[in-house]
């Protein structure tokens, strides 16, 4: 496990790119340069000397001492005491939608944006409750097992696109299905599992799948994301619109948030149904929600003790910028005799 303490500081590596391109501007004007005073071949008999691999090594010492220095400013720390600690809490586990409709732009940016929204500002607002992440079309699979670490769900929970799942639709129940399997603690009375979806279901077993949920002790409260009026599903290519998606017709599909289904869901779960509109009512109701429920007790590890590693970046930055300083400027004896930079010719 690792913190990064100041992370504003990686906005230092920029000075990486801006270092590179200055070099390559620098040799482009010395080769138009070279080229007015003399041709390549003379200028090389004038020149034997010039070494464009010794430009470029330097560039790489530079750009490795700017991001090891930047890494140190950021003062990564590593955990290196693991200990168990009591907590109460619930377990969560997060549905989401993956399928094509939730690229519809009915809701800004699209659908599945905001459904990575939601769940992370419910996520920096839960305490020490377990959380599990799930992907689903038109079929469920695993993201994120039951944990409480929250970094890591955020982490997955970013890399989830509609490209992950190769069987398009969306089938709520599986979904469903996979979350009762989900929840690995038998003694755990408080499950809960927050469907984020438009309500497109292409199975329709979904509500009779979700009273069999509720049988075994899980709540199900679903979230809409989507505009009951509906959208296009957008075809991009490098962020570019080339086209919408088309039925065997030709006529463009228009996907709506369907909250009926989503309310019937919920409803046959002891759940409730929140639309997603508004990320702040969203947070707020999901808090009020837990709030009511009595917490378990459980155990779990946690790193208790974080030293500082800047050091050793601090180290390497130092290291890197003493070659730049003392060894690429200077023609010493044991580098002349390595003839790195054609200098024995």
């Amino acid at each position: 496990m690792y913190q990064l303490d100041e992370k504003i500081w990686f906005w230092g590596l920029l000075v990486i790119p801006v270092v590179v391109l200055f070099f390559l501007l620098l040799q482009f004007w010395r080769y138009k340069a070279q080229k007015k005073f003399a041709d390549i071949t003379l200028l090389k008999k004038l020149s034997p000397n010039r070494s464009i691999f010794k430009g470029v090594l330097k560039i790489v010492v530079l750009s490795l001492a700017f991001l090891c220095l930047a890494i140190a400013l950021v003062n990564p720390k590593i955990g290196t005491k693991l200990e168990t600690v009591k907590r109460e809490g619930v377990d969560i586990v997060f549905a989401i939608d993956v399928s094509k409709s939730m690229l519809a732009e009915d809701i800004a940016p699209n659908r599945l944006e905001k459904s990575k929204q939601l769940v992370t500002q419910i996520i920096n607002n839960l305490a020490s409750d377990r959380i599990g992440i799930i992907a689903y079309a038109g079929r469920a699979i695993p993201q994120l097992p039951i944990t409480t670490d929250y970094a890591s769900a955020k982490m997955f929970l970013q890399s989830m696109n509609t490209d992950m799942l190769s069987s398009q639709g969306t089938a709520i129940n599986e979904a469903i299905k996979l979350a009762t399997n989900y929840f690995d603690d038998d003694e755990q009375t408080n499950r809960v599992l927050i469907i984020i979806s438009d309500g497109e279901d292409h199975s329709e077993q979904a509500a009779a799948v979700a009273e069999e949920a509720s049988e075994e002790g899980i709540r199900i409260f679903t979230i809409g994301v989507g505009d009951v009026k509906g959208g296009p599903i957008p075809i991009k290519k490098d962020g570019t619109v080339l086209n919408y998606k088309k039925d065997s017709q030709g006529e463009t599909v228009i996907t709506k948030l369907n909250e009926e289904t989503l309310q019937n869901i919920a409803a046959e779960a002891n759940g409730a149904y929140i639309n997603g509109k508004n990320t702040k009512d969203v947070v707020e109701n999901i808090r009020e929600i837990l709030n009511t429920m009595d917490k378990t007790e459980f155990e779990a590890k946690q790193f208790a003790d974080f030293k500082d590693q800047f050091q050793w970046f601090l180290g390497f930055g130092i290291f890197f910028l003493f070659i730049d300083i003392f060894l690429l400027e200077r023609k010493t004896e044991w580098l002349k005799k390595l003839n790195l930079f054609n200098e024995n010719l």
